[in-house]
């Protein structure tokens, strides 16, 4: 259809002068809204009570989603790749908001098959396909940076909950007047749920249209000034040859790399998935009352999805300095010591358990962000995308992993809301021996052999003469045209980051007020 020709990759090269600037906030556009998925258990106990069944029942659409958010993203990365960045998202975009709108179908019907095939199967084909939309373009526009470019686009998935979580229990208490926020064990009416997930899809599409708006490619001769490729290629690991997908798969340290995210996050869900609970448990005396109040807990997930959305940002940044691999030694090392901090002295003071938590956790975001980076240098620009899809299959493993063996492990230790710090232990000391595992995986990693490599693609950063993109130094005669109702390219720069601003913003500082809660109750 030629009104649909505009989303072919033909017309999504950037013209001259054109801000790289923009290219994150169009990753980011997509990651805030699809960050959704980590807020579901806001309403959790709303859809239990409306479809009149188990947690397993409803705790299954999180689960459904995450696996087709692997599974598509891994699938759809050649996809992504051959049709580039603004059709991914505008697909992804598509697919997200119809999730949604099957979903509120399948409450106001109550036919809970519906809510599984909307949020949890289309839902989750528009998380992967999301996910993976800006990586390879972002790579590609910051070669000097792209530790910091990918930590940009992740950090927004991070962000995405802390958007989501407090939006959802204030539109929830404006469509159902009986519904209680603070409240939680409050739950909602079957119309406050459809209308929720109305908005969201309506919502999220509009926002994410940002997206497909604000993203081009570069230039095939492009680089930004005063970049010289041989400073970065002169590091170690980092490759000037390509890669396809389908090789990087056959390398040994495609694998390595896959047990090191898979160990990084396993041990981080660990936390996550039990968070609430275990605060509480770690402060309770011979499995009595706890010192930690309900809502002191809800303001350490708090604490928690703050870090985990800072640490996606610095952490990644930090990785462009030091390098990758050295990054994740810190990641799985200091993690290892973290760890057994937690287990032998998180009990001591409510303010050394919350620190070393939220510093696990910011590695658990920081591993996410950098592995995109790390794949980059390892495997080139050419096919990262598709490359990256792949390995997030590790992510689906360990997010089924982390809590088994977290569950598990208590399962034996006696019932919820008796527990201990000592219950706990063995968990902590079995996600040690999970981070050593994969820091064993990362220092075996080595460069790929030169026989999986792409003939004849030359090196896999361009060298022409650099072309200034930088905002401050774009005049009248280097912007490209500008698109209707938007302005000059300096406009669309300070809307778009505006936005994203005010989402960001929106959330933490709904968030530090509920984590203000844990330290005055």
């Amino acid at each position: 259809m030629p009104m649909l020709s505009v989303f072919d990759p033909r017309h999504t090269v950037a013209p001259p002068g054109y801000s790289r600037w923009l290219i994150p906030t169009a990753a980011l556009a997509v990651h805030v809204c699809i960050g959704q998925v980590y807020a579901t258990s806001v309403y959790k106990n709303s859809l239990i009570a409306h479809f009149d069944v188990s947690q397993t029942a409803i705790g299954a659409i999180f689960s459904i989603a995450i696996v087709m958010l692997g599974s598509s993203a891994a699938v759809g990365g050649r996809w992504v790749e051959r049709n580039g960045p603004r059709r991914a998202m505008f697909v992804s975009a598509c697919f997200w908001a119809v999730g949604f709108l099957v979903g509120a179908l399948g409450i106001a019907t109550q036919q809970l098959w519906l809510l599984y095939l909307g949020y949890g199967v289309i839902g989750g084909i528009g998380l992967g396909i999301g996910y993976i939309s800006p990586v390879s373009t972002l790579i590609k526009w910051f070669p000097d940076r792209p530790g910091l470019a990918t930590g940009l686009a992740i950090m927004g998935f991070g962000g995405g909950a802390l958007v989501a979580g407090p939006l959802a229990r204030q539109l929830l208490s404006l469509y159902d007047s009986g519904y209680n926020p603070d409240n939680p064990a409050a739950v909602a009416s079957g119309h406050a749920l459809v209308a929720l997930f109305v908005t969201f899809g309506i919502g999220y599409f509009v926002i994410m249209m940002f997206g497909p708006f604000n993203v081009r490619v570069p230039a095939p001769d492009w680089r930004p000034a005063g970049f010289d490729p041989a400073s970065v290629a002169a590091r170690p690991l980092v490759t000037t040859a390509s890669v396809s997908a389908s090789n990087a798969v056959r390398t040994r340290s495609f694998w390595l790399l896959w047990i090191v995210l898979f160990c990084n996050v396993t041990a981080g869900i660990g936390i996550l998935e039990q968070a609430s609970p275990m605060i509480q448990d770690f402060f309770r005396d011979n499995g009595t009352a706890t010192t930690v109040s309900v809502t002191a807990a809800a303001g350490f997930v708090g604490v928690l999805s703050l870090f985990n959305m800072a640490g996606r940002f610095v952490w990644s940044t930090t990785s462009d300095l030091i390098g990758r691999k050295p990054i994740y030694m810190v990641y799985l090392g200091v993690g290892m010591v973290l760890y057994l901090l937690l287990a032998v002295a998180g009990h001591s003071a409510t303010a050394v358990f919350v620190l070393i938590a939220a510093a696990i956790i910011s590695f658990y975001g920081g591993g996410f962000a950098t592995m995109p980076a790390y794949l980059r240098d390892l495997f080139g620009t050419f096919q990262v995308g598709a490359i990256h899809g792949r390995i997030l299959t590790a992510w689906s493993a360990a997010g089924v992993a982390g809590p088994l063996i977290v569950n598990g492990i208590l399962d034996t230790q006696g019932k919820p809301g008796t527990l201990t710090a000592a219950a706990y232990r063995p968990a902590l000391f079995t996600m040690v021996v999970i981070l050593a595992i994969g820091f064993i995986a990362n220092l075996l990693v080595r460069a790929v052999p030169e026989r999986f490599h792409e003939p004849n693609r030359g090196p896999a950063s361009p060298v022409a003469k650099a072309t200034v993109t930088e905002p401050v130094a774009l005049g009248r005669d280097s912007q490209p045209p500008a698109p209707p109702r938007v302005g000059s390219q300096t406009g669309r720069l300070w809307l778009s980051w505006l936005l994203i601003a005010v989402l960001l913003g929106y959330g933490i500082v709904q968030t530090a007020i509920t984590a203000a809660k844990l330290f005055t109750g």
